[in-house]
């Protein structure tokens, strides 16, 4: 997956007169904030140049999740979205994503911490016509409700930093904020599965619909020790590769998702779980369908299946 051009070129402008060596520590120090500190409800990025590390370090992948997330969604969904909601915006990877898949009317982005709007408001003014005219609120998703509404609410990676008293509140404020649709992206850990099947259940119970991954509307079939997520493969530049300190010209970003709706919409008839396996003349795939978790065998003779298994991955219906 490629970033757009307009995103590459944003994140670029804001590293003019930022020393690499300095830039190389921020990298280090916010990647150890995240891995160390995450669920405890700290504010991990406060500083300008944080943000612009974290614009470079993490923006690409984050767009990748939300973009794969939100293109599984809408392959389900038969409604109009004109408005948008990004809630702990960051410094804008859900807005870039969602403004490349929606005919978006507007956008408000709802952030936290100063540094991180201002990073995102300045990026944000070398896209879209939409996107520069984005709004921008501090808001604390801890804090109290959420001052606006959308047809599409989008949280990426924000649960994950809450404690797990703060994690259902902040779902909840999420679904009343959504007119349509409410997207929800966490790492694809054991972790970020356990919080993400908690919140099904809570907005099942408030009248939600499951949009996506699910194929139904039951009780998860995983065993205790698996969990459910997905992949996307997000190209690299050569300066992420050196921030990253990975030699390979893609990062594999792993993540989990729920999608849920006021009105019900069709599923996926089966998910695909885990990478398919390739045979001779058998393609062996792990899904998650109506009656559970199943392994199924797809051969050449079945014909246009078959050719559709074997250009699928990780994460599609099938």
């Amino acid at each position: 997956m490629e970033l757009p051009i307009e995103l590459k070129l944003a994140m670029e402008n804001q590293l003019v007169g930022i020393k690499h060596n300095e830039l190389m520590e921020d990298a280090k120090t916010l990647s150890k904030k995240y891995r160390t500190e995450s669920g405890h409800g700290k504010r991990l990025l406060t500083e300008s140049k944080e943000a612009v590390a974290y614009s470079v370090v993490r923006m690409p992948a984050t767009y990748g999740a939300v973009y794969s997330a939100l293109n599984y969604t809408l392959d389900l969904v038969d409604c109009d979205i004109k408005s948008l909601l990004d809630v702990g915006a960051g410094t804008g990877a859900a807005s870039w994503a969602a403004d490349s898949l929606v005919n978006l009317h507007s956008v408000v982005c709802l952030e936290r911490e100063s540094a991180m709007r201002e990073i995102g408001q300045k990026m944000m003014s070398q896209g879209t016509n939409i996107l520069k005219n984005a709004k921008w609120v501090e808001y604390d998703l801890t804090a109290g409700d959420i001052p606006e509404k959308a047809d599409l609410v989008i949280a990426s990676y924000v649960l994950n930093e809450l404690n797990d008293s703060e994690r259902i509140k902040a779902a909840d404020k999420l679904w009343k904020a959504a007119n349509k649709i409410a997207l929800i992206i966490e790492p694809g850990t054991p972790v970020g599965y356990s919080h993400l099947k908690k919140i099904r259940e809570y907005l099942l119970s408030k009248g939600a619909h499951v949009v996506a991954p699910c194929p139904h509307e039951n009780s998860c079939p995983l065993e205790k020790e698996d969990w459910c997520h997905f992949t996307c493969r997000v190209q690299r530049s050569k300066l992420h590769r050196q921030l990253k300190e990975g030699e390979a010209p893609y990062e594999d970003e792993k993540f989990a998702y729920l999608a849920v709706a006021r009105e019900k919409y069709r599923n996926a008839a089966a998910r695909i779980l885990r990478h398919p396996i390739v045979g001779k003349g058998r393609i062996t795939l792990d899904v998650c369908a109506v009656d559970g978790v199943k392994k199924v065998n797809i051969f050449k003779r079945d014909g246009d299946l078959y050719k559709k298994a074997r250009k699928s991955q990780c994460g599609d219906e099938i």
